[in-house]
């Protein structure tokens, strides 16, 4: 929900900035009485935002239950560049991708050998 909450503000941020409101040209919502639940909608200019989501357990306990997203925006940058993240939220967190996003570089060699090392031996 934090993301829908996210995505209108960015959508208003945007809107604001031109003379004129951007229409929206699709927009579905379903929500299921087990509390999964679906989204997306199209702006005018572009603009696309798609989540869907359930209810899962996510601990030990049965009453561990959380909510399990997962989505996609995209807009076009200044430049004229599609951006487009994917995301996940679930029990590991928040995981977004996207070809713009960075990435961690390769660890170095010694490091994989150090690893390896370690796990050859036990104790990872």
């Amino acid at each position: 929900m934090k993301f829908i909450i996210v995505a209108a503000l960015f959508s208003v941020a945007l809107a604001a900035k031109l003379d004129e409101p951007i229409a929206i040209v699709s927009s579905n919502i379903e929500m299921k009485e087990d509390g999964s639940y679906s989204f997306d909608f199209e702006s005018a200019d572009g603009t696309k935002v798609s989540e869907s989501g359930s209810q899962k357990q996510v601990g030990p306990k049965p009453e561990d239950i959380g909510t399990v997203s997962k989505g996609s925006y995209s807009y076009t940058s200044p430049d004229g560049v599609v951006i487009t993240v994917n995301w996940v939220a679930d029990e590991k967190g928040f995981q977004a991708t996207g070809d713009h996003l960075p990435t961690p570089p390769p660890m170095p060699e010694h490091v994989v050998k150090m690893l390896a090392d370690l796990k050859a031996t036990g104790v990872l």
